[in-house]
């Protein structure tokens, strides 16, 4: 087992995205996005919400669906309905992602969220797992900033949220969006494909939106980090 990841002279700010990196969520909501959509006039397959809108605010993809129905709205009932059964879904089959609990226990940095999500659905999700507790308040929603990712604003936010310094950052993402966004904040990006709606080419995705590495095993970061700082630490 690998030591605890620490530093002796320049500890690195870990951000990590919540859906299919911490909850191994994505797979769920998009099973129900698809569902919903269907039945509600816009027939779309599982993988296909996957692609189009993992790591996307809600928003966004709402507007997209309507440009795509023509400037039609979606009944107002689709989104009640999205976030009930996600709900439900919530309390039976939602499950942190392996191994990311016994991680958060030992790293020694400090840890935020930054993510699409609502702070509803967050908080919902971070509590049902178990890992809230982990992040003493650090969790930032795309909601409070003005545009969501690909565009760089919440983890900017996260960054000025943990008076961290730039260089001393890495976000933790499984999603080319969030990839994107991360790298256009300028921060260190480490991909992820360790969540059961992970695709086979979604580490070479990553990799070319920018992720300077990707990992398939949440507990690889303890191996990672103390390698990506190492020039940093021995200055």
């Amino acid at each position: 087992m690998p030591p605890a990841m620490t530093s002796p002279s320049a500890t690195p700010t870990l951000i990590f995205d919540c859906d299919g990196v911490l909850i191994d969520s994505e797979i769920l909501v998009c099973g129900l996005v698809a569902e919903e959509l269907t039945a509600h006039g816009y027939p779309i397959s599982v993988p296909d919400v996957i692609a189009r809108f993992a790591g996307r605010p809600e928003p966004e993809m709402i507007a997209e669906i309507e440009r795509d129905r023509g400037g039609r709205p979606l009944p107002e009932r689709f989104l009640s309905c999205v976030r009930s059964r996600i709900t439900q879904a919530y309390a039976t089959d939602l499950r942190p992602v392996p191994g990311v609990a016994e991680v958060l226990g030992r790293v020694r940095a400090p840890v935020c969220v930054a993510s699409s999500s609502t702070p509803a659905k967050l908080r919902l999700g971070l509590e049902t797992t178990g890992l809230l507790r982990h992040f003493s308040g650090n969790v930032v929603s795309a909601a409070a900033v003005a545009r969501g990712k690909p565009a760089p604003d919440v983890f900017l936010y996260a960054v000025g949220w943990m008076r961290a310094d730039i260089r001393d950052c890495v976000v933790i993402e499984d999603s080319v969006p969030g990839v994107t966004a991360a790298r256009a904040a300028g921060l260190r990006t480490f991909g992820f494909t360790g969540g059961g709606h992970c695709a086979p080419d979604l580490a070479e995705r990553l990799v070319a939106a920018g992720a300077e590495r990707v990992i398939g095993r949440m507990d690889a970061l303890l191996e990672v980090l103390p390698e990506a700082f190492a020039e940093r630490i021995a200055a």
